[in-house]
């Protein structure tokens, strides 16, 4: 095998490591701003469920209020009754007195539709509750795991970036700035071995005579169809696969 295709090799071997890593860091902060996201929802849950049963006794409160202003208007009709000698002054407190006892059912009813409602909102504030702890305990261990995360793959970066530039410099310039434009192009498959007749990044036939060159292994071939660096070794089967 040729120098150059050795060293490219090895150069594509840490700038394929280098990518992996680079990948991994950059899913971190998305990662951790899920987690962080589910935690916030699973509170605002709570907190709009823990308003609602805020907004019912605020509603319960005002209605026992209008109950109680109703009743306060009953007793001042009697009296009023009590004191009058006219029978249609007595009859139109009496209508009085009816309207507010029939107002105050109906308020009552309301009364007992926000009981089960508050019922029904305290059992989602336990749920909600449960489910906020759970949410930011995840968080918490997810948040922790993803830091020590980051800091080991910060730590695999720098010692993998530590010598990059000397494996880069044992290249030759050429084949150095076409591995490195290729590279950026086609992904980190950029130097592919020869396997029955194919070239083994665009998977494509190669002609007889580029098969020849690899196998004498004397020059830097590329591959005529997709351009990558191409290489050959004893393992290799030149044979067209039928």
């Amino acid at each position: 095998m040729l120098d150059t295709i050795e060293k490219l090799l090895i150069l594509q071997d840490r700038d394929r490591k280098l990518r992996r890593v680079k990948a991994e860091l950059a899913h971190i902060g998305p990662e951790r701003q899920m987690f962080q996201v589910r935690a916030s929802e699973a509170q605002s849950s709570l907190e709009q469920a823990k308003t609602r049963v805020k907004q019912i006794e605020s509603e319960r409160k005002a209605l026992e209020l209008e109950v109680e202003t109703k009743n306060q208007l009953i007793t001042r009709y009697a009296n009023q009754q009590l004191q009058t000698r006219k029978n249609e002054e007595y009859r139109a407190l009496t209508h009085e007195i009816e309207t507010c006892k029939s107002e105050i059912f109906k308020i009552e009813d309301k009364e007992i539709e926000l009981m089960e409602q508050a019922e029904a909102v305290q059992k989602q504030v336990v749920r909600s509750t449960q489910a906020a702890q759970e949410a930011r305990k995840l968080m918490e261990d997810q948040l922790a795991q993803l830091a020590a995360r980051e800091k080991n793959l910060q730590n695999e970066l720098a010692e993998l970036t530590a010598n990059r530039e000397d494996l880069a410099v044992a290249v030759d310039e050429t084949a150095r700035g076409r591995y490195e434009r290729l590279f950026k192009s086609k992904g980190e498959n950029v130097v592919v071995g020869v396997q029955h007749g194919v070239c083994g990044g665009c998977h494509m036939r190669l002609p007889p005579q580029l098969m020849v060159q690899c196998q004498a292994q004397q020059e830097l071939v590329t591959c005529s169809n997709c351009g990558r660096i191409l290489y050959y070794t004893a393992d290799m089967d030149l044979a067209v696969a039928e």
